[in-house]
């Protein structure tokens, strides 16, 4: 029995956090994680608070620059936080705001009757997970400047100056001993800057990054419309016209824009106060309504309609590439990553606003608007086909999963939170993972050839694909309309391609169809990308794997000579032994989850990667090419 007194759980045993300690004790609490998506999120959070003054009517331009020690600058002009003593706190405002969670004019709504942010935890959560940072404010005529050293302030308020302009100034470092790197991604910037400015009307944003001497402003004076023509840039839409309308009813404010293109996906993308809403919410369902009925009246009133064929929502939507922006004064969110809207007020103004300009705008485009029916009528025909190919094939008992592909070699356990599905390349390294797997709970898929590029084709198309067809029956989930995460058969379903150019393109095929077709695996963290190593580097009884040519070049010289280096070409070359060890062992494999924080840049970069524009395509393996570590031709 241990001594009582060691262990002793009484009141001495609850800790207090004082002040921000919590913050530093559990980052990943407040800005989701301490890897890139949270060093991003601190510049997020400052960001923020300027565009809320833009909101409110005082900021007009944002400076954003980053600097060559992985430091980061927010400059703009709007108001300057207040600096006068707090009459409750006795401290400077500026200070409390730095220093003091949930303290800011965010809660008041007398200073902001809109503001963005997502998690409500600001600056001094930023305050307290860098190494130093300073803050510096230009109000009532005076430069006011406080420097924080991990949260805690090095000194006074200090009055360090006079001017006419009015802004904040927020400079800070993330702190090492918090992040796992604080190399800031220029491209993961750029994205929401241009994404803030677009829906932001009329701000200009400039982003400077003094690492390359690389700089880019972002100012559109058309907001979402000229959101969805540079979403549209590399697309043919079907008119030249782009459905818009902005307006506002019982104090929320909608602004939506609209295109449809001769492309089969839909890219549709909600915001709530700049926050982009991944899962939806009610904004987006009462969009949604509102279009499938107004599309189905003029479809009726016009004749495009056949007997009873009526027209869904997925018909509507495709080919279209659509904003919806609103802003509302108190924003309920709920789900998973807190990113769905759940004011069921907001439902009705946005299918009332919707159903009102989106008629008006059919009656004075009747041209466009028969256009934009008659290829909803296409899609509705292709969708009618497609549900006959999945009713054959399921007579067939191809898509049942008491029939599953007879090249799947299945796992024993029928636990799905314990399985695993590995998709392989070939039927080479299908034989060696299915010889090297732990067959408890580890099943192969060998796949034979390149899929189909559906980012091009249709869903009956698809769904006459034999490679397709594996896959859907193997995952359990169905597509589409069908689709049902509780069927999903393995928690883990892993791409396992050879490192080379073909490999890397049946990678991008498989991805491709997931987002366009089953993307609540993504969504929900389920698709995962192996990463086999490209050399085994051997000296005696020691041996290593590495992953790139400049790792190779650097374990050689490290251990001298007598080394032997073995390459792989692909996985078939590497027998059960090696592929387990590298790809498949849960202790040693390596493994990238893939993730959607991102879904307008997503959107985008299978549009250019699998459309079919060759311009895009090549101008951006141009723009990345010096990102490329490994090339085998």
């Amino acid at each position: 029995m241990p001594d009582p007194g060691e262990n002793e759980y009484g009141a001495a045993s609850i800790q207090v956090l004082e002040g921000l300690q919590a913050v530093r004790k559990r980052p990943g609490m407040y800005i989701g994680s301490t890897g890139s998506r949270g060093l991003h999120h601190l510049v997020y959070e400052i960001v923020d608070n300027s565009i809320d003054e833009a909101l409110a009517g005082y900021c007009d331009e944002i400076q954003v620059t980053i600097h060559k020690d992985n430091s980061v600058t927010v400059q703009d002009d709007g108001r300057g936080i207040p600096v006068d003593e707090h009459p409750k706190y006795e401290r400077s405002a500026l200070e409390i705001v730095m220093t003091v969670l949930h303290a800011g004019g965010k809660f008041d709504e007398k200073v902001y009757q809109v503001s963005g942010g997502l998690h409500g935890v600001g600056v001094s959560v930023v305050c307290a997970l860098t190494e130093r940072l300073e803050a510096t404010v230009s109000r009532e005529g005076n430069i006011y400047a406080q420097s924080y050293e991990r949260g805690v302030p090095e000194g006074p308020i200090e009055e360090i100056g006079t001017t006419d302009e009015t802004g904040t100034k927020i400079s800070f470092r993330p702190d090492p001993e918090i992040f796992e790197d604080i190399d800031f991604d220029f491209l993961t910037l750029s994205t929401r800057m241009r994404e803030l400015a677009y829906l932001n009307r009329g701000l200009k944003i400039t982003l400077t990054d003094e690492r390359n001497d690389k700089q880019e402003t972002y100012h559109a004076e058309g907001g979402v419309v000229e959101f969805v023509g540079w979403l549209n840039r590399n697309n043919d839409p079907i008119t030249e016209e782009t459905v818009a309308f902005i307006d506002r009813q019982e104090g929320v404010e909608v602004d939506l824009a609209l295109q449809w293109t001769d492309g089969y996906n839909q890219n549709v993308h909600s915001f709530v106060n700049n926050i982009n809403t991944h899962e939806g919410g009610t904004h987006l369902t009462g969009f949604k309504t509102a279009l499938t009925r107004v599309m189905n009246r003029y479809a009726e009133e016009n004749g495009h309609l056949d007997g009873e064929m009526t027209l869904k929502g997925d018909d509507c939507r495709e080919g279209l590439t659509g904003i919806l922006s609103v802003k509302v004064p108190d924003p309920q969110f709920e789900g998973q990553t807190k990113t769905r809207l759940g004011n069921s007020e907001v439902k009705g103004i946005v299918q009332s606003l919707t159903n009102q300009y989106l008629s008006e705008w059919f009656l004075e485009h009747p041209k466009s608007a028969d256009a934009i029916v008659q290829r909803a009528v296409q899609a509705a025909q292709a969708r009618i086909a497609a549900k006959e190919a999945r009713e054959l094939t399921r007579r067939k008992g191809l898509l049942e999963s008491t029939n599953l592909p007879g090249k799947l070699a299945d796992c024993s356990t029928r636990d799905p939170a314990k399985s695993e599905l590995f998709i392989v390349e070939g039927d080479s390294a299908g034989g060696s993972a299915k010889q090297g797997r732990e067959r408890d709970y580890q099943a192969i898929l060998p796949l034979r050839g390149k899929i189909l590029n559906v980012q091009k084709s249709r869903l009956d198309r698809a769904l006459k694909n034999n490679e397709i067809q594996a896959l859907i029956t193997a995952i359990g989930t169905s597509i589409g309309d069908e689709f049902d995460l509780e069927n999903l058969r393995y928690d883990k379903i892993i791409l396992m391609t050879d490192a080379d150019v073909d490999g890397s393109h049946i990678r991008t095929l498989l991805l491709t169809f997931f987002w366009n077709h089953m993307r609540p695996l993504i969504e929900n963290g389920h698709v995962y990308i192996a990463m086999p190593p490209l050399y085994r580097v051997q000296k005696g009884t020691k041996s290593e794997y590495v992953y790139s040519e400049d790792q190779k070049d650097r374990l050689v010289e490290e251990w001298g000579g007598n080394t032997t280096v073995q390459r792989f070409k692909g996985l078939g070359e590497m027998n059960p032994e090696q592929l387990w060890e590298t790809c498949m062992d849960p202790e040693t494999r390596s493994f990238g989850l893939v993730r959607t924080e991102e879904t307008v840049q997503a959107d985008e970069l299978f549009n250019i990667l699998m459309g079919d524009k060759v311009t895009p395509r090549r101008e951006f393996i141009m723009d990345h090419a010096d990102e490329v570590e490994v090339l085998d031709v």
